[in-house]
Order: structure tokens, then C-alpha cells, then sequence
């Protein structure tokens, strides 16, 4: 099996970022082939895949010196204008564009304590106990589930039988197998869950406990090691999931996420079927059976 390397870090215990900004333009460009930008291709040898270097910096109107500055994770004194013309050669999407400008002109945070717990508001804990036929929880950073009801207990399994450092998201999908039965098209899931990470690394490389989640994963999941070295990125927002559970069988449920507006960090996340639907009735199922089989997962945290 091939050695895959190590995740850059940061001297503090975080992400390199200038790591990070080289290796997600590296792979953006990679992606792109001269005929899906307008530019001819003679057919010669390319000793890369993907755009030369020189031929991306011709599409963004900047020097190629300049360009080589920036890929090689010399991001500072870059301007937003030359990041959007970038973006645009890249054909980024809105994601990867935020996600370009976090690690090329990261903003300053306010220094937080490393082991500071997120707090979840109790007026959100009281809106969770009472949605009592939508399955709905409170994710943060790094995918930590902070918050959920009974719903969510019974569709995804009773979180508070956990610790509260594996109560979360990238964990269960790639260390769990029981999540692998659950979702239909795990391998979407596992995808969509690394390209999340990586937008929240984008935003904060500085945090030790996203890098050392990050090293744990590609320890011992080569799925997750293979994923994350694609840097791709993904916002969070809406979708539909399909599920196969282990009491009510198959699930076709949509997913709705909201960023909530007092702390961007945090997200609740809620899931719902068709009305009329088979998924409908097999909610409704377990929401008889969960007041018994569950235990409320919106008490507050342990750790």
C-alpha cells in the first residue's frame, strides 16, 4: 500500500495554510484541460495534467511570476480583484471561491480558548424537544454534533451513549461502520462530509483539534486519506439523502441546513420526508417507537 503523506501542519499544532492555498490550486488547475477554458491544444506531451501554469495566468490577466508566487502559498499582499479573476480562469464555484479567499487572505479571529466547548443556546435546546416528527440537530465546528432530539436519536442512533469527543459527523461516517449500512450512497456521504471538513480547515487552519481529527481519519481510514488529498470543498445547505434503516427499511428524506445568524459556527440541520410518502410513514414509525427506544440527545453535553 502506498505511504500517502502527512497533512501539513502549522508549528502551533494547525493546518499549513500556505500548504494548503499551494495544493488547492495545484489541483483546480489539474482539473482543467486547455478545451474547457477556450484555449488551443496542439497535442503536444503535457508533463502535468491539467492547465500549465502559464496558460492559467493568461486566462486571469496576471504575470505568470505572479501566479507561481501565489501557487506556491504566497498569498499575502494578493488582492480580492486578481482572486476573482483566478477564480473565474478556475472556473470555481462559489465554495471553492470562499474557500480560495480564506486561505489566501485569512481573516484575524479573536483569540478563543484551544478548549473552549460550544455552547449550544438553551432557547434552541427547548425549539429541538419540542419538533417531535422531524429528526434535528445542532452541528459546530469541526462537524461536532452539539445539540439533537429524540427524532434524530431514532433515525441516526442515540448519540449520548457516546463520548462526547466521537459525538461527531466525519467520525461516525468513517470510523462506524453501522453509518456505512445506513446510508445508501455512502460513498456520496463520505464525500460530502470531507469536502465539509475542508471548508471549515479553510476557515480556521489555526485549529489543532480540525488538525488533529484530520490526522486521526487518514490514520485509519484510507477512504477519508484519499478524499481529503482531492481538496475539494463544499458548502453545507439542502439535499436529499437516502437511507436504509435497520427498524423502518428504506428512506428518501430532504435535508435543510441553517446557519444560524448569532453564530455562523453553528448550523441546525433538520430532515423531512414527502407528506404521504412511504418515508413519511416509516418517520412516523419511529417517532412512536422513540419515546422507548431512545433517550432525549438535547441534554446538555457531558464534556
Amino acid at each position: 500500500m502506498d505511504v500517502q503523506p502527512e497533512t501539513p501542519r502549522e508549528p502551533g499544532g494547525g493546518l499549513d495554510r500556505r500548504a494548503e492555498l499551494s495544493e488547492f490550486l495545484r489541483t483546480r488547475r489539474a482539473r482543467l484541460k486547455p478545451e474547457d477554458v477556450g484555449l488551443p491544444d496542439f497535442g503536444r506531451h503535457r508533463r502535468v495534467p491539467g492547465l500549465r501554469r502559464e496558460e492559467l495566468a493568461q486566462l486571469a490577466g496576471v504575470s505568470v511570476a505572479y501566479y507561481t508566487r501565489l501557487e506556491q502559498g504566497n498569498g499575502r499582499n494578493v488582492s480580492a480583484e486578481v482572486l476573482d479573476s483566478i477564480a473565474r480562469a478556475l472556473r470555481l464555484t462559489d465554495a471553492e471561491h470562499a474557500h480560495l479567499t480564506h486561505l489566501a487572505k485569512p481573516k484575524q479571529h479573536k483569540k478563543k480558548p484551544v478548549a473552549r466547548t460550544q455552547q449550544v443556546r438553551p432557547a434552541l435546546r427547548h425549539l429541538l424537544d419540542s419538533i417531535d416528527s422531524v429528526p434535528a440537530y445542532v452541528v459546530g465546528r469541526r462537524s461536532d454534533i452539539l445539540a439533537w432530539n429524540r427524532m434524530a436519536a431514532a433515525l441516526f442512533g442515540d448519540w449520548a451513549e457516546l463520548p462526547a469527543q466521537e459525538r461527531n459527523w466525519a467520525r461516525l461516517v468513517f470510523l462506524k461502520p453501522e453509518y456505512r449500512e445506513l446510508y445508501v450512497d455512502w460513498d456520496r456521504k463520505a464525500a460530502d462530509m470531507v469536502a465539509y471538513l475542508r471548508m471549515d480547515a479553510g476557515c480556521h487552519p489555526d485549529d489543532p483539534r480540525l488538525s488533529a481529527l484530520v490526522g486521526e481519519l487518514s490514520v485509519k481510514s484510507e477512504t477519508f486519506r484519499r478524499l481529503w488529498a482531492t481538496h475539494d470543498v463544499k458548502e453545507k445547505s439542502y439535499g436529499v439523502k437516502h437511507m436504509r434503516h435497520p427498524l423502518v427499511g428504506d428512506l428518501t428524506l430532504s435535508f435543510e441546513t441553517f446557519r444560524l445568524v448569532d453564530d455562523g459556527e453553528q448550523s441546525l440541520i433538520t430532515y423531512h420526508a414527502e407528506p404521504g410518502s412511504p418515508s413519511a410513514e416509516a418517520l412516523r414509525l419511529l417517532a412512536s417507537w422513540g419515546v422507548d427506544a431512545t433517550r432525549s440527545g438535547t441534554q446538555t453535553p457531558t464534556a
